[in-house]
């Protein structure tokens, strides 16, 4: 199955201090701050958050590895240029940010950020320091489309669990270590159906989905926003693309390198074609499970999680399993954003964090423990 995935990193000054400076980086690197800009076998390219830069493959793939070589060669490459005035660090939040650090993209598409500002007021946590990973399968007709969306929201309690990466806000640890989706999903609250309790319910056709968007496309328009009335509106953890043919995954926390990140993309696509995969409607069920890992991470869930490991493992590719493994020691010791939150808990050491897990995303090693592996 063809995978393409997109990564956020915040751009830091010494101490990790957010910099909303994305806009520099990208005319030093091309002259200009417009589209998806060459960096080293991969692209970069703005986000609303001026401290953040986007680094995607070149081109989706059927193998993992060739999209985890791409995305790394632009890390790389940002490291060998700006690595002297830049570090960049993942996470789905900047641990230390404060509302006042962060800036709006302010080179066009101002028409998009002042609608959504009038309607949600986006100087907010869940608009200004959120970093997801973004895994986008393709589908090739309407019957996969289907099946692929109903399956991966099925999915939503688990992959938040095993990636749950932000436990700090504002420099502190306040309990959940999936802060990120917290804010999100309360970011658009004045129209609910936008992100939907991040569970989307499932569909049974293409024209199901369409009608769908089309109620929040009517309440756009009602509120004098009808330029939002794009399929990138929905905001659920789980949307259908119908400009570039997939299903994107949003419920994922930016892990700390890209290695992390296909191993989750590896857990999710060999899942998505288990075919043992038990596939559970009820959408409250959905919600209380994604409440719990969204504060707790993969605890209480570990017996599920370890028979959703055995049926990957039983589906996986050998491109795929060669990264599986670390999903499995996620499961028995606990998401990324757990292990951060009882190193702090213990040592109250947040610069040091930061320090090992910027250079985990430079030296594309995975965190576990007080260290790094």
């Amino acid at each position: 199955m063809k995978t393409g995935t997109e990564h956020e990193y915040s751009l830091n000054g010494p101490g990790f201090v957010p910099l909303p400076e994305s806009d520099r980086v990208l005319a030093e690197i091309a002259g200009s701050w417009d589209g998806e800009i060459p960096l080293g076998g991969a692209k970069t390219c703005k986000e609303l958050q001026k401290h953040v830069l986007e680094v995607i493959p070149l081109h989706p793939s059927t193998r993992l590895s060739d999209l985890e070589f791409s995305v790394q060669g632009g890390v790389r490459e940002f490291s060998r240029r700006f690595g002297d005035r830049y570090r960049l660090l993942g996470l789905g939040m900047h641990p230390t940010l404060t509302l006042d650090q962060a800036r709006v993209w302010d080179h066009g598409e101002g028409e998009y950020y002042e609608a959504y500002d009038r309607l949600f007021s986006i100087r907010q946590h869940g608009w200004l320091n959120i970093q997801a990973l973004q895994v986008n399968l393709e589908y090739t007709n309407e019957e996969r489309l289907v099946s692929l969306h109903n399956r991966t929201r099925c999915l939503i309690p688990y992959l938040v669990a095993v990636s749950a990466a932000s436990p700090f806000v504002e420099g502190k640890a306040p309990g959940p270590v999936d802060n990120r989706l917290l804010f999100y999903r309360e970011n658009q609250a004045r129209i609910p159906a936008i992100c939907n309790g991040i569970v989307p319910d499932p569909i049974s056709s293409v024209a199901d989905y369409r009608e769908r968007l089309s109620g929040v496309y009517a309440e756009l328009r009602s509120l004098g926003a009808g330029i939002l009335c794009e399929e990138w509106v929905a905001s659920a953890g789980v949307i259908v693309r119908f400009s570039r043919p997939c299903i994107e995954i949003k419920a994922i926390d930016e892990q700390e390198c890209v290695f992390s990140d296909m191993a989750l993309c590896a857990f999710v696509r060999a899942l998505a074609r288990a075919r043992d995969l038990p596939i559970e409607e009820d959408r409250d069920s959905l919600v209380a499970m994604t409440e719990s890992a969204i504060r707790s991470g993969t605890d209480g869930l570990e017996d599920e999680l370890a028979a959703l490991y055995r049926r990957a493992a039983k589906a996986a590719t050998a491109d795929e399993r060669r990264y599986l493994p670390l999903v499995r020691e996620r499961i028995e010791n606990g998401s990324l954003g757990q292990v951060l939150a009882e190193r702090f808990r213990d040592t109250g050491d947040l610069q040091g964090i930061m320090n090992d897990l910027a250079m985990c995303l430079v030296e594309n090693r995975p965190y576990v423990g007080n260290g790094i592996v």
